[in-house]
């Protein structure tokens, strides 16, 4: 997308077709309209492409008549993270910062706890579509930038901010990285920068970044939040506070899994250790946790409130005796524990009919792919095969179906 598509989008012929033409396959609106050199055909086909994609992930805004870019777009906060973490306590005051502002949907949700929040973004494209869509929405506390975000905050007076936001891009020569050293901006070297502009800093950070040791790399650091959205890892936030100082207390670890039923919170408590109890057997009922609680590391937290057995210490597959109707991930009731040997397995198939299964596997030489291969399993929702080692190192497999 280019600045001149961006105002070309901006003719009211360009939004009507835009609308008249939603629910249309964009490759077919192009081919329709190719010798239309009137209209910025490749661009309206974009926005055609965009609006289905929006209306999943931001399905109340993408009633607006928004614009996107297709890379904004996925890189963007879905509507249910951003409302989150508008709504999270304490996020609130007179002015922020989101340095990183991309499509600006972030910005949007900030916009409600804020007196102002200013918006920095140095993509010309994503700043002119910003302020279009903040307009759409009739935001009037949104103060837009173009330019370099770490240019802005050294120019601003110590202090300045309530908080500051960060989004890194997390891509390097194309590949996409993890640590927070290789994104850019690169917080890590800013935590000092941030400390001075403003009491608080939240960074959204990849999914799978690394949580153990951030502390040494964020001395500030006082709060991590792992956030999953229908039962996908979505973001890691990493909140800082000025005068936090790493003094060798844990700091607070929270997973919050958001889906239609509603917002589970799950967090540690303290510094207190939780000792895994471990099963001797497999009971009637097999549970796996939410993403978010294996990345953030509670599942024993899980464990020890429901009563639940871990299968194996080094694994976060549990297990109880009882159905727990409440539990925050996926539920399945135990059909038959096999101790896994490939001629039994393989006889065990023939006489149960399966030939299509859900193949997962934890702590097992041979990966899903590897089992399909071997014993010829198709694809299949109906079945559930778990692979794994129990806490003597044996090999089984449990055959489950799921509990909704």
């Amino acid at each position: 997308m280019t600045a001149e598509e961006i105002q070309s989008l901006l003719d009211p012929r360009a939004l009507e077709l835009i609308e008249k033409h939603t629910g249309d396959d964009p490759a077919a609106f192009a081919l329709k309209y190719h010798e239309r050199t009137d209209l910025p055909v490749r661009a309206i086909a974009e926005q055609i492409a965009c609006r289905k994609k929006a209306a999943k992930k931001l399905p109340e805004l993408s009633r607006r008549n928004l614009l996107y870019t297709r890379l904004s777009l996925e890189q963007a906060s879905s509507e249910a993270t951003a409302r989150y973490k508008a709504g999270i306590e304490g996020m609130r005051g007179e002015k922020m910062l989101d340095m990183t502002g991309g499509l600006g949907i972030d910005t949007i949700f900030f916009s409600d706890r804020f007196e102002e929040v200013v918006y920095v973004e140095r993509d010309e494209v994503l700043a002119e579509i910003a302020s279009y869509n903040f307009r759409q929405l009739g935001i009037d506390n949104i103060t837009v930038i173009r330019g370099d975000s770490r240019e802005q905050l050294e120019a601003a007076p110590d202090d300045t901010f309530d908080w500051i936001y960060l989004d890194p891009a997390r891509r390097e020569k194309e590949k996409r990285t993890v640590a927070l050293e290789e994104s850019e901006p690169n917080v890590v070297k800013l935590h000092g920068l941030l400390s001075r502009k403003a009491g608080r800093c939240c960074v959204k950070a990849s999914p799978a970044l690394e949580i153990t040791t951030l502390r040494e790399k964020l001395p500030s650091l006082s709060r991590i939040i792992v956030l999953s959205v229908d039962r996908e890892c979505r973001e890691t936030l990493l909140f800082c506070e000025k005068g936090t100082k790493p003094d060798g207390s844990a700091v607070a670890v929270s997973a919050v899994c958001l889906g239609q039923e509603g917002i589970v919170v799950v967090s540690s408590p303290g510094d207190a250790v939780i000792r895994k109890a471990i099963a001797r057997e497999i009971g009637d009922y097999f549970y796996e946790p939410d993403p978010a609680i294996i990345k953030a590391r509670l599942s024993g937290i899980l464990a020890e409130q429901y009563g639940m057995r871990f299968i194996n210490p080094r694994i976060d597959y549990l297990t109880s005796d009882k159905k727990i109707a409440a539990f925050p991930g996926r539920v399945f009731k135990v059909k038959k524990c096999i101790p896994y040997r490939p001629k039994t397995f393989r006889k065990f198939l023939n006489r149960t009919g399966i030939t299509a299964a859900s193949i997962q596997r934890r702590d097992f030489p041979l990966s899903p792919d590897e089992i399909r291969h071997l014993f010829r399993l198709k694809e299949s929702d109906q079945h559930y095969l778990f692979f794994f080692r129990d806490f003597a190192e044996r090999l089984f497999c449990l055959f489950c179906e799921r509990e909704t």
